[in-house]
This record gives C-alpha cells, structure tokens and sequence, in this order.
C-alpha cells in the first residue's frame, strides 16, 4: 500500500514537473526571441528595414518621373522618408533635388560626392547601387541609393539618388535592454504562478482519478470518477464511470452465467449418473428397462453436446473470432427450403407450421448463420407457441431496401419490461420448464449472429396473444 502510496505522488510531481518546465520553456523561448531581436539584432534589423523603405520610395518615384507632379510627389517622399532626393539627366546635369539636412548630406555638402555616385551608378550592371557611408558633418551614417532611370521602351532618361540618416540605436537598445529585463522578470514571476496552478488544477484530478481507479482494480464497481481542471479531464472520468458500469454488468452477467450454467449441467450430468447406477443396480438383466434406461442417457447426453456446442458458438460470435463467409442469394429460396423441412416433422412433434413467403429477393449474408437464425427463432416459437392451437408462422416480407422475416407464435407473450431482456444467455432459465427444448442460448445466438451482419432485429409481443420475432436484411439491386 505505501509502494503504491509513494508511485502515485512519484507520477504527479512528475506531472507538476512537467507543466512547470513546459512554463519556464516557453518563458525562455519569449525571452530569448526578445533579447535577439530588440537588443542584440536591433541595429542590423534597423539597417535592413530602412534600406528596403529608402529602396521601395525610390522606386515608386521613379515610376512618376518625367510626369506633370513628379516635383509634388518628391517633396511628399523626402519628408515622410527623412531622404534627400537628386536627379539628374542622362548627362548627369542636375534637374531636380530636395534636401532635408539643409546641404550637409552626401549630395548636397558642396565636395562633388554626387559625381562619384553617378559614375559608380552609370558602371553598375544591375542599374542600382547601395551604399553606407559616414557623414562627419552629421557625426552619423549615411545610406546612398541609386537607381538608372529609363522610358517605357528601355532608353535611359535620368539617374536617381536618394541619401537617408541611419539614427544611431545606442541609446534605444540601452532603453529596451531595460524594458526587456523587466518584461523578462514578470515573465518568470507569472511563468511559475500560472505552471503552479495548472500543476496543482491538471495533479489534483488525476490524482483523485488514480485512486477511485484502484478501488476500481480492488472490485468496488460503485466508484465514482469525478474530473475537473479540463475538458480531457472530464472524459476520462465519464469513460472510467462508464467502464465501472460495464464492468459491474459484465460479473453479473458471468454470475448469472456461471449459475445457468451449472444448473443446465447439473439435471443431464444428474440424470447419466443416476440411470447408469440403475443400470448397473436394477436392470442389467432385463433388457427392456436396459434399452430404456440407456436411451434416457443418450438423449440427456445428446441434450449436453448440444448446450456445449452452443456454448462454444456463441463464444465464438461474441469474441469476433468465428467471421462471416459472404454470398448472394435467394432469401425465398432459402426460406421455402426450411419450411419444407419443418413441415416435414411438423406432424411428428403436433405442432402447424404456416408459411408465407414474398417475390424472390437477393441478399448477401452468411448463408448457413442466417439459416440458423431462422431455424433458432423457429424451435423458440415451437417451445412457447399455445398448447391449443400449436400454431408458428413464418412469413417472408419484401420492402423497399430490404426483406423483413418475422416467426410468429401464439403463446402466453412476453411481459413489457422483460422484453429487453429476452436476447440475454438464460434468460427462461428464470423460469425454467424441461418440456421446453433447448439451451436457453438460442436467442443469445440469433442476436450474435444478426450483429456480426449488422442487421435490424427486435420482438413485438403482447400478453395472451403471442409473439413475433423480426430481423430485416439489406436487399441486394
């Protein structure tokens, strides 16, 4: 008990342990992602975003160069882009210019730097060039853009330069080096309050589900499992309530079994003793009483292959390990086959059998299971049928879809609330008659049988009037 005590709070730290690195992970992942990103890649990641805005406003002006408001969308681009703009002709004479650091740029500082971008710009191959260059005027960065200008039919018309301040992010990265350690503090202060509390919302539950599934183990089938913390939570504790009632109906039923069982062997293995004793004792030497007895314990012996049989069978159904060997056909063929044949013994064992069958239908089923059905369905109505009348119908019903066969007797019925429960193994041994033939399995067969098919079944019955046994299988186009 202490072992098992000392496993089950082994596997919540466990469970505690891991929702709480899971946390702090996810609170490294944040900070690392900020740390590179705000500090350590701030600059380079300014430098790449500023570049491509200087690009992107230069090619947009470019496209509206030579057009009636090239000057107004010039001056529009130089203030929102903080850029110095300069273009020249294709002789390099200066056309236009807009300069926002009052001549201290790269263009406009006087030095003729403007000539040395156009003739780097006029030998570059891809009619561009990109340049950073430190502006001591400015004590700060300078970034040089240039892009060739040419018509709709690919002529060269001008030559574009454009100049924007790099802004030293020294001082910005001090401030978000501070701001992150300050996210980053929080971070971990609510990383380990939250993982605390989905720890202990997440442990509790499956610690009280471990133990209600020991007492589970140990046999007590009134257990009740109880979720909370989340939704998976609450499933299983609905599933392991589910299974502790399936599990408490299942050793009823292998109870119930177990004594229908050992009384249906008990009356034949009874009866072969007692026979055989008298046999032996009484009439080993008269050879009517001999043939009598001996017949008496061949029938009863009969009587016990047969519930062993059908023991076997339906153990088989039940386990899936006894499969369906499909075919198609002719469901009337098949019945008119077995009315002849019970109507072959029907005046032997005092009883009218009525059949009344339907246009030939196509089925695809398991022949001789489905044969089976029917016959089991027949012997039931013949044990239960009125001692009057002796009467069973069969009948064929096609519909669309489907072929309906229904065996009809006209016995006592069968009460409404017991209706349910007229498919269970045993169930007449409740009542049980020994002038009623058979194992008390039949039913339990046929309800195995037409499951494994997949088809419709039920009973319709009323008191005094009798009973009809239905299934309905899939017709075949």
């Amino acid at each position: 008990m202490y072992k098992n005590m000392l496993s089950l709070r082994n596997r919540n730290l466990t469970i505690r342990v891991k929702i709480w690195l899971f946390f702090m992970m996810f609170v490294c992942i944040v900070f690392i992602l900020m740390w590179s990103f705000q500090v350590l890649m701030l600059g380079q990641i300014y430098e790449v975003m500023k570049v491509s805005s200087v690009e992107r406003a230069t090619r947009k002006l470019s496209v509206t160069y030579q057009t009636e408001r090239f000057d107004d969308y010039a001056q529009n681009a130089a203030f929102e882009n903080d850029m110095c703009i300069e273009v020249l002709n294709k002789d390099g004479i200066e056309v236009h210019y807009e300069c926002v650091f009052s001549g201290n740029c790269m263009l406009h500082n006087g030095r003729n730097d403007t000539y040395f971008f156009f003739m780097e710009l006029q030998q570059s191959r891809t009619g561009e060039i990109c340049r950073t260059l430190y502006n001591e005027t400015m004590q700060s960065d300078m970034l040089i853009y240039g892009r060739v200008l040419h018509d709709r039919y690919g002529q060269v018309t001008g030559y574009m330069l454009t100049n924007a301040r790099l802004v030293p992010v020294q001082a910005t990265r001090q401030i978000l080096q501070q701001v992150t350690m300050m996210i980053t503090g929080l971070l971990v202060i609510a990383g380990v309050v939250l993982s605390a509390y989905a720890a202990q919302n997440l442990g509790t539950p499956i610690n009280k589900l471990n133990s209600s599934a020991q007492r589970l183990a140990r046999g007590d089938y009134s257990v009740q499992f109880h979720g909370g913390g989340c939704a998976e939570v609450d499933e299983l504790a609905e599933t392991l309530t589910y299974a502790g009632k399936e599990l408490s109906r299942t050793e009823e039923m292998q109870r119930d079994l177990m004594a229908n069982v050992t009384h249906d062997l008990r009356t034949p293995l009874t009866m072969l003793k007692a026979y055989a004793e008298m046999i032996r004792d009484l009439s080993g030497d008269n050879p009517v009483k001999r043939e009598q007895h001996l017949n008496i314990i061949i029938e009863e012996t009969d009587r016990l292959s047969l519930l062993v049989n059908d023991m076997l069978d339906l153990s088989k159904l039940e386990s899936g390990t006894q499969g369906l060997e499909l075919e198609r056909i002719d469901i009337s063929e098949k019945m008119c086959e077995i009315a002849r044949r019970y109507e072959g013994i029907s005046e032997q064992m005092g009883y009218h059998l009525y059949f009344t069958g339907d246009a030939p239908c196509m089925v695809c089923c398991d022949s001789g299971k489905i044969e089976r059905v029917i016959c089991n369905l027949l012997n039931n109505a013949i044990n239960y049928t009125s001692k009057e009348d002796r009467k069973v119908f069969l009948r064929q019903i096609n519909r669309p879809g489907c072929v309906r066969i229904e065996v009809t007797d006209t016995g006592d019925g069968i009460e409404e609330d017991k209706i349910k429960l007229i498919f269970d193994k045993y169930y007449r041994s409740e009542n049980h008659k020994r002038e009623v033939v058979g194992t008390g399995l039949g039913l339990s067969i046929v309800k195995a049988i037409l499951k494994l098919h997949n088809y419709n079944y039920g009973v319709n019955s009323k008191l005094g009037e009798g009973s009809t046994f239905w299934f309905e299988m899939t017709a075949e186009e």
